[in-house]
């Protein structure tokens, strides 16, 4: 484990050896300096992980230390030393950002304490900036050349930073989410909760509670107060995917948020207010929904202020390059491996393929390829079968008539599986066959 570092910056030397001495003994390395000067040039050149400051020295006050700590975004906890008379000061020197003050002199065992608390938040810190980058590094959008890409977003580009609502269209696979927390992180709330919710997956009532929570005793298994997300997102982001397949209930109480920014949670009798960004996302036609009377045209109007289609890859082969060029760098990050260098006749060879499953199909199979790859470059026989190259309408001639039958049902079962996000009741409802047969296809077929 890390030994932190610890500077102490006070004019009066017994103090400093003092407090030097006492942190010595509780396993922390110790850096001196005597005025504020000396402590500027520690803090620039040196990584310190906290710092004990005095307020009262002469030339440079601890004061003006905070002052130019906050100019130069040197970010590690502070804490204040400080005098009989003049806690007034140390109270201001924590509205600079100081972590805490102590008083002259000081407890051995309180400075400890407080020492230690200030390195546990800084490690917290820390370790939330971590999570926050690798976060951001999961959901960065590779935009490529393509022009129907860069018109997407320029115009997301655009509306990032107000309150309007946009609905992101596109098939499954193509980004629909990545692209909404791009959006998201380019808004004023990018430092707010991100909320996603897909509403493929719940039932209407455990859907109804999981938006907009639900009392103690609202219905059976509630035992207890839950905040819905909506409640949670508050000054931040929802982002619905598949929206289209909300219950129309779910949809009226929707409709409702959205125009009056209230809800209730179920079981309670309460209004709560809530302020959040809202993004959509489905792969359906929703005016098509609308004419056939599953989705409100009120509420489809009024989540489709602004609207995007997010292309198909096969749709954008040119930008094919550089997403496989990221999906290598992120995996063999991932695997701690040298990033591989990829053949010029694989790369054709994904430009060909009619990707039904899109960018996500993409990166499964370039994931599947470092996996298994044993030296430094990624080869042919690395991939799976990318069924011959052709779309479900290109079976190739020459086959079998058996054969080509069983090649177009292997395609087309493939793609309707990559729309429904491999969901099977959905996929036998899209067939118009019994769930039971269409898992029976899916082992003959080995798909």
């Amino acid at each position: 484990m890390a030994v932190s570092t610890i500077l102490i910056t006070d004019d009066d030397f017994q103090i400093r050896m003092l407090l030097r001495d006492r942190l010595e003994a509780n396993g922390y390395q110790i850096q001196l300096a005597e005025n504020g000067q000396e402590c500027m040039k520690i803090l620039e050149k040196d990584s310190i992980d906290l710092m004990l400051l005095d307020l009262q020295m002469p030339e440079m006050s601890g004061m003006t230390v905070l002052k130019k700590m906050r100019e130069r975004s040197i970010d590690i906890p502070v804490i204040i030393l400080t005098a009989h008379g003049s806690i007034e000061q140390a109270v201001e020197s924590m509205k600079l950002g100081a972590f805490d003050f102590l008083p002259k002199p000081c407890k051995p065992d309180h400075l400890i304490i407080v020492v230690q608390k200030a390195l546990e938040k800084k490690g917290l810190q820390e370790e939330n900036r971590f999570l926050r980058e690798s976060l951001d590094s999961q959901y960065q959008m590779i935009v490529g050349e393509s022009e129907a890409m860069k018109q997407v977003m320029d115009i997301t580009g655009k509306v990032a930073r107000s309150k309007t609502t946009i609905l992101i269209g596109g098939e499954s696979g193509t980004g629909k989410q990545l692209l909404a927390h791009a959006i998201h992180q380019m808004s004023d709330r990018k430092n707010r909760p991100f909320i996603q919710v897909n509403c493929t997956t719940l039932s209407e009532q455990l859907m109804e509670s999981d938006l907009f929570g639900h009392e103690k005793g609202a219905f059976t298994g509630a035992v207890k107060l839950k905040k819905g997300r909506f409640e949670t997102a508050d000054q931040g982001t929802v982002f619905l995917d598949e929206i289209g397949d909300l219950s129309p209930a779910i949809q009226a109480k929707l409709l409702h948020v959205i125009e009056y920014g209230e809800f209730q949670r179920v079981g309670g009798m309460g209004t709560l207010k809530t302020d959040v960004r809202l993004i959509c996302a489905t792969h359906k036609n929703l005016q098509q929904e609308v004419r056939e009377g599953r989705f409100r045209e009120d509420l489809f109007y009024r989540i489709n202020v602004v609207s995007v289609v997010l292309p198909s890859l096969r749709e954008r082969p040119g930008d094919i390059p550089f997403l496989v060029n990221h999906f290598i760098e992120k995996h063999c990050g991932a695997m701690q491996k040298e990033k591989l260098s990829i053949k010029e006749t694989v790369l054709n060879a994904l430009k060909k393929y009619h990707w039904p499953g899109n960018i996500r199909e993409l990166g499964n199979v370039i994931e599947r390829a470092v996996a298994l790859a044993n030296n430094s470059e990624i080869t042919m026989d690395l991939l799976p079968p990318l069924s011959g190259d052709t779309s479900v309408q290109e079976v190739e001639a020459g086959l079998p008539w058996e054969t080509a039958i069983l090649r177009f049902k292997q395609n087309y079962l493939r793609q309707v599986l990559e729309r429904t996000d491999h969901n099977q009741t959905k996929a036998a409802k899209l067939l118009e066959i019994q769930r039971t047969y269409l898992n029976r296809l899916i082992k003959e077929m080995e798909i």
